[in-house]
């Protein structure tokens, strides 16, 4: 009888507990895992990630008791032919437990691997502002009753220190009385690396005063750095940190629009406001793919990626691919209908010059010429709710126009209560509509955002429709797509903080005056 092959034991630092500081070793090692063994202290948008993405029959399991129950553990995965992952908090040899659970493994034949991750102190530091220096130290003051405080006092340097926030009185008087200044400069930071990081400059006798709100563990930089936070901070200083941003989008569509808010420091909530379907009979989408194979059209104008998608979708049915474009000429209605040709593997012949809308590219589309044109005929493949400006306007200049019905948008259902709740009562700094669809559907199914969210409407007719319901529309950015909508409302955030700092009893009419936005506006 052939021996089971043993398997092997990696341990994986997660980071201090932003999923973006997560190596690519560590994503590595994750997605080969059949048993996942982490701290209870992991984030839980890591756990998230990382179980959203988890191979099939991965089994996931919650370290306790003494470093030596965990090891035995970790090998007996490991002996019964699995990949064990252990996931750590920080850097897996930042843990003295975790050292021994290793140093358990090690005595064994069992094969192991150390995949190091930041520092929860060292990253913690950095995301604060507060930079340690080439001298420092990182202790951790989890355990209290375990600090040596004299020794602590005696480190040279930038002392980082992660402490629970619970302990944090102990902390000062054991440093005060190990003979640490009573002014010694330091920054208590909570939820650090966190989407709610929260950092206070202060001195060791007033600790305790200036981590009020913060909870769990934190992390107190002590050193002569510190002061420089005050132009270093980065992590707490982007436009939108600490606004809660309603994306109510397409659930296809919602999650590049929320990274971009990420970027810019916002806690979004998607909304899924449309579903996109198929026409409910195929026979129109059907010819009008055998009229491109058969070159019945001049122009395919495109006016959404959702309609790139769905002729992407009918190529894939009938074994087509961008061959089938040959000797036609594409238009399209944005930059972001542009780059999902782009992505198909051609470039678009036309995108407006201007307004990137139905009208901006009427305003650039040739009339039909029947010397120039050998073909009078376009195909518009659309939503089945699109107006029939665009249409109307190609018939006028001359051409024939198969208006096609490409995809269905049905409205989706109702966010749960506390969501529509927070909708209605302003608990969203902000909302992003992207098409008049979603400005009435968002309306339809959850009520009007309160009058003091800042509503943000990619253009001009999804303004007038934002208007016509009564919202007041604060943010439209010069070009309609996306990245420009983001950064439109990432600008009028920096606008409303800098009116509120120089005239805080009469901030922007609408805008939101208590909460995220406001108190970054106050400091």
């Amino acid at each position: 009888m052939s021996r089971k092959t043993t398997g092997q034991i990696t341990f994986v630092g997660a980071g201090p507990g932003d999923p973006g500081l997560l190596t690519q070793r560590a994503y590595a090692a994750l997605e080969k895992a059949e048993h996942l063994v982490h701290d209870n202290g992991i984030p839980k948008v890591i756990l998230q990630l990382l179980t959203a993405k988890a191979p099939e029959g991965l089994e996931i399991s919650v370290a306790e008791g003494a470093s030596g129950d965990v090891a035995k553990v970790l090998l007996s995965g490991a002996r019964s032919g699995r990949s064990v992952v252990r996931l750590v908090s920080g850097d897996p040899f930042s843990s003295d437990s975790v050292v021994k659970e290793a140093q358990a493994v090690a005595r064994t034949n069992v094969p192991f691997e150390v995949v190091p991750g930041i520092s929860h102190a060292g990253g913690v530091s950095t995301y604060a502002g507060t930079p340690v220096g080439g001298l420092h130290a990182e202790v951790d003051a989890r355990d209290i009753l375990s600090v040596d405080f004299g020794q602590v006092a005696g480190l040279p340097g930038t002392v980082v220190i992660t402490a629970n926030a619970a302990d944090l009185p102990a902390l000062r008087d054991g440093l005060l009385a190990a003979g640490v200044a009573p002014d010694a400069p330091l920054c208590v930071t909570g939820d650090g690396t966190g989407d709610t990081q929260s950092s206070s400059v202060s001195t060791l006798d007033g600790l305790v005063d200036a981590a009020v709100g913060l909870y769990d563990t934190v992390v107190v930089t002590i050193g002569a750095n510190v002061p420089l936070r005050e132009k270093l901070s980065w992590w707490e200083s982007r436009p939108l940190y600490g606004w809660k941003v309603l994306v109510p989008r397409t659930k296809e569509q919602a999650g590049a629009m929320s990274a971009r808010l990420h970027a810019y420091g916002a806690i979004t909530t998607e909304v899924p406001t449309i579903a996109v379907e198929p026409p409910r009979t195929p026979a129109q989408m059907e010819r009008a793919i055998k009229g491109l194979v058969t070159g019945r059209y001049e122009w395919v104008v495109f006016t959404s990626t959702n309609a790139v998608k769905a002729i992407r979708e009918k190529f894939t049915e009938f074994g087509l691919d961008a061959r089938a474009f040959a000797g036609v000429k594409i238009a399209c209605v944005g930059d972001a209908t542009a780059d999902a040709v782009r992505a198909f593997g051609i470039e678009p012949e036309m995108t407006p010059s201007g307004e990137q809308s139905s009208e901006g590219l009427l305003a650039d589309f040739p009339p039909y010429d029947s010397v120039l044109d050998p073909i009078d005929r376009i195909l518009l493949p659309r939503a089945d709710i699109a107006t029939e400006t665009l249409a109307a306007g190609l018939i006028e200049r001359g051409w024939e126009v198969d208006d096609v019905t490409a995809y269905r948008t049905v409205r989706a259902a109702p966010p749960p209560a506390e969501i529509r709740d927070a909708i209605k009562s302003g608990g969203f700094d902000a909302v992003l509509f992207t098409s008049s669809s979603t400005v009435r559907n968002l309306v339809g199914i959850a009520g009007k955002p309160h009058a003091r969210t800042v509503v943000s409407c990619i253009g001009p007719k999804t303004a007038e429709t934002a208007g016509e319901l009564g919202l007041r529309v604060d943010v439209q950015p010069e070009v309609a797509n996306v990245p420009e909508l983001v950064a439109a409302l990432a600008t009028y955030a920096v606008e409303l903080r800098e009116k509120m700092a120089n005239n805080p009893v009469k901030p922007r009419r609408g805008a939101k005056v208590q909460g995220p936005s406001a108190g970054r506006a106050a400091r």
